[in-house]
């Protein structure tokens, strides 16, 4: 099963956070939001599948997340764990952990925003249309 969300990139993009990646449908970044790859987003998860949504709390599920902008694409592989919400209207939330709230929609990923490519921030931070597809098995 596959959702995909159109976003783009913005000027304040770092991607220096340690421990997770965010994409909002806030149409705004401050330098302060280190995390954040993509802003505009069309979809939230609360917009997911209810499908995709059941299948993801599976803490068996694996969930891959390939964000792609301009020639550039990085995918991350995380988990599915039966806490997880998918109520936020506002911005998706992936973690290196298992720290999970109404934002998160994977864990245990294999790195967080500052592992992307950076070639791949360059160009969001160039403000690049961006591509974020989530796919769970």
């Amino acid at each position: 099963m596959k959702e995909t969300i159109h976003a783009r990139g913005h000027e304040n993009v770092s991607g220096r956070h340690a421990s997770t990646f965010e994409i909002t449908t806030d149409d705004f970044l401050t330098p302060a939001g280190d995390c954040i790859l993509a802003i505009e987003a069309d979809r939230a998860p609360a917009d997911f599948d209810p499908d995709f949504v059941d299948a993801c709390r599976d803490e068996d599920a694996t969930i891959t997340v390939t964000v792609e902008a301009g020639d550039h694409a990085e995918t991350v592989t995380g988990r599915g764990h039966p806490d997880l919400e998918f109520d936020s209207d506002r911005s998706m939330v992936g973690r290196t952990s298992d720290y999970v709230d109404e934002r998160t929609f994977v864990v245990g990923c294999e790195f967080a925003a500052e592992g992307f490519d950076r070639d791949l921030v360059n160009a969001l931070a160039d403000g690049a249309e961006a591509v974020v597809t989530v796919e769970v098995e």
